[in-house]
């Protein structure tokens, strides 16, 4: 599997979200219609930064060799972090399937990384023996 394009991949990806969520959050709660508060404008930039230091790992990880035992806490990490993200967001959308198309595309994204970083993690890198 080729760990370079994934990482690559999850750098973009959360690196876009991060930066949305720290400085469009007013927007992000509009979009979805809900009740702006100062605490929830606060707890959406909190989480921009968390989203945009997890893809600041993925990108100076991106050339690492990952798998098996290599750099095994960045594979759990991101395989921890886009499977509960995945459940809850499948979780959702099965309770309520008229949740927008933007809920749906996310709850693929990070299911599809969840599955990548899943092998990731319990597949030893090509050509290394453990």
């Amino acid at each position: 599997m080729n760990t370079k394009m994934i990482m690559t991949a999850t750098a973009i990806v959360l690196a876009i979200a991060g930066l949305l969520c720290t400085f469009m959050p007013a927007e992000i709660v509009h979009y979805f219609n809900g009740e702006t508060s100062k605490t929830l404008l606060l707890l959406l930039q909190i989480s921009g930064a968390l989203y945009f230091g997890f893809a600041m790992l993925n990108w100076m990880a991106r050339t690492s060799i990952i798998g098996g035992i290599y750099n095994k806490p960045v594979a759990v990490a991101n395989f921890a972090h886009f499977f509960i993200a995945g459940v809850a967001l499948d979780k959702g959308l099965l309770a309520d399937p008229q949740l927008p198309y933007v809920v749906w595309a996310i709850a693929i994204i990070c299911t599809v990384f969840a599955i990548a970083f899943g092998i990731i993690f319990y597949k030893n890198p090509p050509g290394k023996k453990q």
